[in-house]
């Protein structure tokens, strides 16, 4: 493998509680415990020399001959990764006993298993912690052939191998090297723990093979919660199973991504930390849990965020802020690690996100939304949080903010904050209502009609014939593909499909969609960035919904291609198909999921009716042909 192997070439491993990311040369390259926002054991893709790995994997010094595949076991996290050679087929299975918890764990446990298959195979292990981003030193202490540990600066971590891996000290890091033929396998096992914890016992093969089972039990048991029954199941579930992996079980807060880092431009400085959890990511993340049956998740975020709410722990006094550590912490105070290379040089890297303290009025929409789907919101707790929080939005709404993409170039009336503003009183409204609880409906409903006129007079713009970025621009912006899907206004309305249709002029490239321009509305930053997987996917589900169907049915298979091996998105798509940002994104996952549900809805609709329509293929773009609408008319007149 190269010293930085591309951001897609790996698949990621957890426990509900930390996860780890397993390249497809069979490296862990990143891993931080015991939480997903605690500072890293493995992080070797952000610096070769001193991030620290533990690579298992078939030794092959000449490099040639050999080819690897990856894959995860069928609706599972358990992550295989074969060797294919001339001697012999070998493969290393990756897994992490999930703790599906409500409390937090400080151990945590990262089986590896390797096998033969067929002929004889070398084996090589390293591994090589580096304790603290890599500025901590550590110390080896081997307790005999089959067991180190290795102490870091309040966490320990020990390698343990079963009978047939003899580990051999090299320096204060741990080699070996061995060989198994048809039928055999061995383990290693990586166990995190506070310094002062037991030492854990040595496994036997035995026992690892009963916990593999186990974890395969728990990813079956908990996928047939599932109810989606559509076209693609496939990608469905393994995009429900990723937001699973990305949310920490002890109090329901999804994360953002498993990384920091990962670069949006190769070489750029848009490298940013998103092991935390963003009110907007994380509410959508539970919207569409609950879209596809699992409650329990969503009852547990909800818990969370109103405690948030409760608590006002803000530097503002605002009632919340855009991020949190995953036990509700708001403090996620920003440095610059200046002794880590960089994924392939893009510096600077960033542990902590200073976007924390930025204004956002969006997110009150998310988190009304998340707090009423799904049924009755409580009749004390629940409700007392949302109705404060309106109450108090009341009074604050009306103010430039950084918006959704956390420009750092100042604040504008943005378009889409106030959108989201709309839909938090509107959901409010809604909810005072249908659970008769006791609220200040008249002048929730005064403040949500101004919002909607305001949007409509300023957000408007009569030359592009389109919604905008903001009030003072004609800078287009993706965050608006939701309009419809807020209901904010109809998915086949006129002035919606004049907005698709500039949108689609301007900001898709092949069924890739960027957020904005931000050479014509500038964010603060230098550089530029790909195509965001998440704007991609709300587009399938908006040309869906405006029913251009063979349009969004072309743009999802396209989207489904720049999946990487095992099914997995990062947040951006790079201008030769590469995947750039952190990985795997939640944001892109729920995204992927809402775009199959409403693509599956309109084409079985559209399969019952009889077929009216004369819509192109995507693929005559350009010919001459009719206009295409929602009704296969002109879309303007």
């Amino acid at each position: 493998m190269n010293r930085y192997p591309p951001i897609a070439e790996h698949g990621m491993v957890g426990d509900l509680q930390t996860a780890a990311l397993v390249s497809s040369g069979g490296d862990i390259d990143w891993w931080c415990t015991p939480r997903f926002d605690s500072p890293s054991v493995f992080a070797s893709l952000l610096d070769s020399d001193r991030g620290g790995h533990c690579r298992l994997a078939v030794e092959n010094p000449d490099g040639n001959g050999m080819s690897v595949r990856q894959l995860y076991l069928s609706d599972t996290a358990v992550l295989v990764t074969r060797f294919m050679a001339p001697d012999g087929v070998g493969e290393v299975a990756d897994f992490m006993m999930p703790i599906d918890s409500s409390t937090p764990q400080d151990r945590h446990r990262l089986v590896r298993v390797a096998r033969v298959v067929r002929g004889s195979l070398p084996f090589v292990l390293t591994c090589r912690p580096r304790f603290d981003y890599g500025r901590a030193s550590h110390t080896l202490t081997p307790d005999d052939e089959h067991s180190a540990r290795f102490r870091g600066p309040g966490t320990d971590l020990y390698l343990q191998s079963t009978t047939g891996i003899l580990l051999r000290p090299d320096g204060n890091d741990v080699t070996a090297r061995f060989t198994l033929s048809d039928g055999q396998a061995a383990a290693v096992v990586l166990t995190s723990s506070a310094s002062d914890g037991p030492v854990p016992q040595r496994p036997s093969l035995a026992q690892v093979a009963d916990d593999f089972e186990v974890c395969r039990a728990f990813w079956l048991s908990w996928l047939r919660s599932c109810t989606y029954r559509g076209r693609w199941q496939d990608v469905v579930n393994r995009s429900a199973i990723t937001l699973k992996l990305l949310t920490y079980a002890p109090t329901g807060a999804p994360i953002a991504a498993a990384t920091m880092g990962l670069p949006e431009q190769i070489g750029g400085e848009r490298n940013w930390d998103y092991r935390y959890t963003w009110i907007r990511d994380a509410a959508l993340s539970v919207r569409t849990l609950i879209d596809l049956g699992f409650h329990e998740e969503a009852h547990a975020f909800r818990h969370w965020l109103r405690n948030r709410i409760e608590a006002r722990r803000t530097a503002s006094g605002d009632p919340l802020q855009i991020m949190y550590r995953v036990d509700g912490d708001p403090h996620l105070t920003e440095e610059i690690l200046d002794h880590l290379e960089g994924y392939l040089g893009s510096r600077p890297v960033r542990a902590g996100n200073a976007a924390a303290d930025q204004l956002q009025l969006d997110i009150y929409g998310e988190a009304s939304d998340a707090l009423i789907v799904g049924g009755d919101i409580g009749a004390i707790r629940g409700w007392k949080a949302l109705s404060d929080v309106l109450d108090w939005l009341a009074d604050h709404w009306d103010r430039p903010d950084e918006g959704i993409w956390e420009t750092r170039g100042g604040r504008q009336n943005f378009t889409y904050s106030r959108l989201m503003t709309w839909v938090a009183f509107d959901r409010g409204i809604y909810a005072a209502k249908e659970f008769s609880r006791p609220a200040d409906v008249a002048r929730w409903t005064t403040v949500r009609d101004t919002v909607f006129r305001q949007i409509v007079e300023h957000g408007w713009h009569d030359k592009r014939q389109a919604f905008v970025q903001h009030y003072d621009t004609d800078v287009l912006d993706a965050s608006l593909l939701l309009m419809p899907k807020v209901a904010f206004l109809s998915p086949r309305d006129p002035d919606w499909l004049s907005t698709l249709d500039a949108m689609d002029e301007e900001l898709v490239s092949d069924s890739l969609v960027y957020r904005y321009d931000p050479t014509a509305s500038p964010d603060g930053l230098r550089g530029s960035e790909g195509t965001f997987n998440l704007c991609s996917f709300f587009y399938v589900e908006a040309l869906a919904r405006s029913g251009r169907l063979n349009q969004a049915r072309h743009a999802f298979d396209k989207m489904l291609t720049y999946a990487n091996h095992v099914g997995l998105f990062a947040e951006e798509i790079g201008p030769s198909g590469e995947q750039l940002g952190n990985f795997p994104q939640a944001f892109t996952h729920l995204a992927l999921v809402t775009a199959a549900m409403a693509l599956d809805e309109e084409l079985s609709k559209a399969e019952a009716r009889p077929r009216t329509d004369n819509h192109r293929h995507p693929a005559t773009h350009g010919l001459t042909a009719p206009a295409e609408s929602a009704e296969g008319g002109d879309t303007r007149g």
